[in-house]
């Protein structure tokens, strides 16, 4: 028996704080790939569990999405000082 060597990819996470309570979360590289959770580390949990499910669904329909496909987006921090 041949043992498969585990992939590790990471994707980016974008997570919002909403009004009413709790984080809504998406993956950019995974279209429709969304989750939410009551608290940071409940969303974030959920979420990994939805990528999770994500790439076993693009296995099983044989394609591959890799994290950030291209490179043609990015995220970059911006400092601002605000004078007031």
């Amino acid at each position: 028996m041949v043992k498969k060597k585990a992939k590790i990819l990471e994707y980016n996470a974008i997570f919002t704080a909403e009004k009413e309570g709790g984080y809504s979360v998406y993956v950019p590289d995974l279209p429709g790939c969304v989750s939410q959770g009551e608290t940071f580390e409940e969303a974030r949990n959920n979420i990994k569990e939805a990528i999770e499910l994500y790439l076993e669904e693009a296995d099983d329909k044989l394609y591959h999405v890799t994290p950030q496909q291209a490179r043609r987006q990015f995220m970059a921090p911006i400092d601002v000082r605000l004078h007031g």
